[in-house]
């Protein structure tokens, strides 16, 4: 039997969204889904498609960007975590020279969001120890 692989990264975005919203276990309990933008359409330079806010004080973790093949992740806090965890995941990740800089997490395909969400797990345990 052959299964369709999701590639497509509204999607891709869309699966995130709903692991993070609809589980409330582990460090997933601390995070929310926060200014989504409904009518993000993907472009090749990647799309802001929502954040994802760590804390009662809903401070942003990361925001998630949507592409016509692939979604990413920018991470702003627990960077390092997020890209030791990424490539023991075998998910592809860079940084981001910028200021503050920044982790990128690439999810190729929705098979990747299982994957992606340990990221924003272990993301998450680290930036809620942080000042």
């Amino acid at each position: 039997m052959v299964e369709d692989r999701i590639t497509d990264g509204r999607r891709i975005g869309e699966l995130l969204a709903s692991e993070i919203d609809g589980r409330d276990d582990d460090e997933l309990e601390f995070l929310q889904v926060t200014n989504a933008d409904r009518s993000a359409e993907a472009t090749v330079g990647g799309t802001r498609a929502f954040d994802i806010a760590v804390g009662a004080d809903e401070h942003r973790l990361a925001r998630v960007f949507i592409h016509p093949e692939r979604a990413h992740l920018e991470f702003d806090r627990g960077r390092d975590i997020a890209a030791e965890i990424a490539s023991e995941n075998d998910l592809r990740t860079r940084p981001k020279a910028s200021s503050p800089p920044k982790t990128l997490v690439f999810l190729e395909s929705g098979g990747a969001v299982k994957r992606g969400v340990s990221v924003v797990q272990a993301a998450s345990k680290v930036a809620r120890t942080e000042p």
